[in-house]
């Protein structure tokens, strides 16, 4: 490691941190250009194939950006459609951005630093940063805005200039060190670790805003909220959503297994949707109809009526059930298509019966605020259930890949080991280590315990 890694991992002060030389270059889980037609017409785009760690060098920092030493991140799946190279090579929004000019040209390199979630410490703050310095312990939003963009002063998603990080950007969260905008920052809640930190702000964040924001569903107590992939990471954080709402959560899994996770995670009703025939392929019009309405019998046997909002974030082989399923009145709430971009649905039972349709992305960073307190007053829980170093990145994204994770899966950066980061012991006893890991298997909730301890 580099001795400002060594400074990072030492705890040193701020001002120590400040005279240590950044380096030339850092460690990095990337992406290569020559590397985009690697799959051709393969039909398992394996990422594991493509996820590369090794060094990239570091760019020059903006005067709005911050220098974060990244301690640990997680898989979103939007790396995985980047490594799949799929819907298109992110390499083109680099190049687009590069376009820009200026700061912006740095991104179109012939690699690209994936990931858009991160915790870790600040090393540099750039000259027009006010809020953060050197030391402090901070988790990253995805959300990469332009702050003199008039609509970002009103809901920053809603900018024409906002981009994924990571995603649509370079110098991404799963590396030693990444680049960030200082609007991209919230303090970390102090009781978690650094990989328990590092899961929650991108799934959290989309979930609060897809249910409980003003942007989003606006639930309220009593609402019946169908969550498909509730054992996802998106899906684990909304049953905790809709449970601290006082609604009554309806979660659907692939697996007895998820199932019972989902159970012990405090969802209301779980169906299993092997057991109610609901593939996971995409249907015919006749099949969905068919579908939904065997969706529909088993919600209503459990709570006796139709749901008033569906969490869809599978997209192609469940959003015309979605469509379906709700009451009249109600409303879909979709934030992402991981079995596909193109949705098919019979859209009388949209119109006549006066459902919506909400799209929604990421979340603003007053939204990602308030999720962020929720955390940080014990309201809501990480949902890791497990962890790898960067060096295995790939195979941790092909575990999401092949959707047999559940919750989410954390990668140590920086961090040597688990249970490094916390600063409020007191707190954490107070909510309980069991209660803080709900998803991780019994042995490894053990040894997190005598790792933080």
């Amino acid at each position: 490691m580099d001795s400002l890694s060594d400074a990072v991992l030492a705890g040193a002060p701020a001002d120590e941190l400040m005279r240590t030389q950044v380096p030339s270059e850092y460690l990095a889980a990337h992406l290569r250009v020559e590397d985009v037609g690697m799959f051709g017409g393969a039909s398992d785009k394996d990422v594991r194939s493509s996820l590369r760690v090794g060094p990239v060098e570091m760019p020059e920092l903006a005067p709005d950006e911050v220098l974060v030493a990244v301690m640990a991140s997680s898989i979103n799946y939007n790396t995985v459609w980047s490594a799949m190279f799929e819907p298109l090579p992110t390499f083109n929004f680099l190049a687009r951005m590069g376009k820009q000019g200026g700061f912006a040209a740095r991104h179109d390199r012939p690699y690209h630093v994936v990931g858009s979630d991160g915790a870790g410490v600040v090393v540099r703050a750039g000259a027009g940063v006010r809020r953060w310095k050197a030391g402090d312990h901070v988790v990253m939003s995805g959300a990469y805005v332009d702050s003199e963009d008039p609509a970002t002063h009103s809901d920053s998603m809603l900018s024409s200039s906002q981009l994924a990080w990571g995603f649509e950007t370079n110098f991404g969260g799963l590396a030693h060190y990444a680049v960030v905008r200082a609007s991209q920052l919230l303090t970390k809640p102090a009781h978690l670790t650094w990989e328990e930190a590092a899961s929650i702000t991108l799934c959290a964040g989309t979930s609060y805003r897809m249910l409980v924001g003003a942007n989003g569903a606006r639930i309220k107590q009593g609402d019946v909220v169908l969550i498909w992939g509730a054992a996802g990471g998106l899906g684990a954080f909304a049953v905790q959503l809709v449970r601290n709402a006082g609604g009554i959560s309806v979660g659907v899994v692939s697996s007895p297994e998820k199932a019972q996770l989902v159970r012990e995670l405090g969802c209301d009703v779980v169906i299993d949707r092997s057991e109610i025939g609901l593939g996971g392929g995409v249907a015919s019009p006749d099949q969905t109809i068919e579908m939904g309405k065997r969706l529909g019998r088993a919600i209503r046997r459990e709570v006796g009526e139709d749901p008033h909002v569906a969490f869809d974030y599978i997209g192609q082989a469940t959003f015309g059930m979605s469509v379906f399923v709700v009451r009249r009145g109600g409303v879909v709430v979709t934030c992402g298509s991981s079995t596909g971009y193109q949705h098919q649905f019979d859209n009388r039972y949209l119109w006549m019966n006066l459902k919506r349709i909400i799209g929604s992305h990421v979340a603003n960073l007053q939204e990602k605020a308030e999720c962020n307190r929720l955390f940080e007053l014990g309201k809501l829980v990480p949902v890791l259930s497990s962890v790898y170093p960067l060096a295995e990145v790939g195979e941790a994204a092909r575990l999401v890949q092949l959707n047999q994770h559940t919750g989410k899966v954390g990668v140590l950066c920086m961090a040597p080991k688990e249970g490094l980061g916390v600063t409020d012991q007191e707190l954490r006893e107070h909510i309980g280590e069991q209660r803080l890991n709900p998803l991780r298997p019994v042995g490894e909730k053990e040894r997190m315990v005598a790792s933080v301890v």
